[in-house]
């Protein structure tokens, strides 16, 4: 579904992409996992657009999107949903969900909603809360339900579990499968939680320093001789 060729890229003069391939399959869980810094982050920018690309392509569905504007990639089937600021905070539950498809016809509309809320029941019963009032963990199953409501085809998570109890880190695991096991959507997942990452996906990449260290099947990845050296960004 999605693939980067020769991908460098930074921000501005600080180049922090190396040459990098990747390949995203349908109704797969890829993870992109590495040490602090290695550029995993900005690999889901340059993808979708926030990032600078030096040289090299993004391809997505057969079609080459690198100078594709971020708003148009949401049109396309991409959502990009960063660690932070991924709802809008002053607008309640209800509203965020309503905005996130303010371009389907109203009885389209409401069953993208209901969709959404069949996967986070637990929102149901926050529709009037304005969303700067949930927890972390709350948050996340907002940010991901928009991106249902919108029609994503492919979801790009940066941290979805940074700074949640580990409670609902593992709920979060769960959506995440759940989303491909029932709804087949393809999912990039850039995770801290390495050796749970890995457990859910299919395929994997190892960042470090910007540069592909392992591709793979994850399995292959959680069980590779040298896991723990790439882990704290050995090589």
């Amino acid at each position: 579904m999605l693939c980067t060729e020769k991908l460098n890229a930074g921000y501005r003069e600080l180049h922090i992409l190396f040459d990098v391939d990747t390949k995203v399959n349908e109704k797969e869980i890829t993870c992109v996992v590495g040490p602090n810094g290695s550029g995993k982050s900005t690999l889901l920018k340059a993808i979708f657009g926030l990032a600078t690309i030096y040289s090299g392509r993004v391809v997505f569905k057969g079609e080459e999107i690198t100078k594709v504007p971020p708003h148009d990639k949401t049109k396309m089937g991409i959502a990009y949903l960063p660690q932070t600021d991924n709802v809008f905070v002053n607008l309640t539950v209800e509203e965020n969900l309503k905005i996130a498809g303010y371009t389907l016809e109203r009885d389209e509309l409401k069953d993208r909603i209901d969709l959404a809320l069949e996967v986070f029941p637990e929102l149901k019963y926050q529709m009037k809360r304005k969303a700067g009032t949930l927890s972390g963990g709350e948050r996340q199953f907002l940010a991901i339900a928009t991106a249902l409501v919108r029609k994503a085809e492919l979801l790009m998570l940066d941290e979805p579990t940074a700074q949640l109890s580990p409670k609902f880190a593992e709920i979060i695991f769960q959506k995440i499968l759940e989303l491909r096991d029932r709804l087949g959507l393809t999912i990039l997942l850039v995770e801290q939680n390495v050796k749970r990452a890995l457990e859910i996906s299919d395929r994997a990449y190892m960042l470090i320093s910007g540069r592909v260290v392992f591709e793979g099947k994850a399995e292959d990845l959680l069980h590779h001789e040298k896991f723990e050296q790439f882990c704290i960004g050995l090589q």
